[in-house]
């Protein structure tokens, strides 16, 4: 019997990517466990305020606690060998010295650390889905088709010569031309034979036509306090996360009122502090405008959310809004979103309102959301059909 003995940079090339399969498996190992975990604390995640303000682009460092990184700990010299010294079987093993953290004076010794982990908008997105059971987004109008396009991305051996990739081929055919020996670094004369030859292949990749807009409202008079625009925060930080999952390229809008309605920035709507009156009119009326004028509705998905305590200037302006809402948001957005935070200066009136004058209308969705702990069932009541 024979053996075929390969070259030893061959060897090595062989083991490295035996190596690296074994990092990715790793990896993808210690992925599974941190999905895990997030899951299982997700609710605890959605109400961190904290987390938010880590996000680095598409990435959110989330701290992931009780996750030890194995490492070797060695014992003092004069103890002796393993399996020595006092203790009988099943004894508590104590680490270290011995010493147990709690009550007790600052000492010198290591404390518990938390993990912090890049975890991606995406699998955010994905997580928030499973931990919600929230269905996909069926996106509205006849220019939301995804259609099929065709990218050149992939290596074969076989093609036409229109589509030979001329490096990939010189590549195999240098290292075909080592691994026999032929090679001459004097004379690099390398000839690519049939074998050696790579061709570009298409792959079939889908590509979404949906756009969709996220309109925010909030109502940022005196009882609005920072409690409140916390709880906002939060909730349109995990709204707009879900969304950007269903849609590509999301844009996303603000408004802010009390007696009058303006634009805003981001940063703007969660810090501003007003007084006065307030008057919801003024904000759905300056959504209208945005909506007409920048979102043609059978080409985008139009999500408008209005944040509250409830409190509105009279029941003529309350019976505007319910007009505006019958005669132009419902019969053009995908859902109409009125979100109701608790505050104690608040009467939460509007909500009732809304409740008596439009019963059973599925296109406008209420969600009442006393404190931080209630952000999960408001996320669940706005996007849990999938609208």
């Amino acid at each position: 019997m024979s053996y075929i003995m390969l070259p030893v940079f061959l060897q090595g090339a062989m083991l490295k990517i035996k190596a690296n399969m074994s990092i990715l498996n790793d990896q993808n190992r210690f992925k599974d466990i941190i999905r895990g975990r997030i899951k299982h604390n997700f609710k605890k995640y959605i109400t961190h305020g904290e987390m938010i303000g880590k996000r680095e682009k598409e990435f959110v460092k989330i701290p992931v606690p009780s996750i030890e990184i194995p490492k070797f700990k060695y014992g003092k010299k004069e103890q002796g060998g393993v399996g020595q010294g006092q203790g009988k079987p099943g004894d508590n093993v104590e680490e270290g010295d011995g010493q147990q953290p709690g009550k007790g004076e600052a000492g010198n010794s290591e404390g518990q650390h938390v993990l912090e982990v890049d975890v991606t908008l995406e699998e955010l997105a994905d997580i928030l889905g499973e931990a919600l059971e929230l269905p996909r987004i069926k996106p509205k109008g006849s220019k939301n088709i995804d259609t099929l396009r065709n990218k050149y991305s992939g290596r074969n051996y076989v093609g036409p010569d229109s589509l030979r990739v001329f490096k990939s081929s010189y590549k195999e055919a240098l290292k075909r031309s080592i691994a026999s020996g032929t090679y001459d670094p004097e004379d690099p004369y390398v000839v690519p034979i049939r074998r050696d030859l790579r061709f570009l292949t298409q792959k079939q990749v889908m590509k979404p036509h949906t756009k969709a807009v996220v309109i925010y409202m909030m109502d940022v008079s005196g009882s609005m306090g920072d409690e409140q625009k916390e709880i906002v925060r939060l909730e349109s930080f995990w709204i707009n996360t879900w969304l950007n999952r269903n849609y590509k390229g999301l844009e996303t809008r603000f408004i802010i009122h009390d007696a009058a309605a303006k634009e805003v920035d981001e940063q703007t709507f969660f810090s501003t502090s007003e007084s006065g009156g307030t008057l919801i009119s003024s904000a759905y009326k300056y959504c209208k405008k945005i909506i007409e004028t920048d979102y043609p509705v059978n080409e985008w998905n139009i999500y408008p959310f209005h944040f509250s305590d409830g409190d509105n200037w009279s029941g003529d302006d309350t019976r505007f809004c319910i007009n505006l809402l019958n005669d132009f948001f419902l019969p053009k957005v995908n859902m109409f979103g009125y979100g109701q935070v608790e505050s104690k200066y608040g009467s939460g009136q509007f909500f009732r309102d809304l409740e008596k004058h439009m019963p059973g209308d599925d296109r406008i969705i209420l969600s009442r959301i006393e404190s931080k702990d209630k952000i999960v069932d408001s996320i669940k009541d706005f996007l849990g059909k999938g609208k």
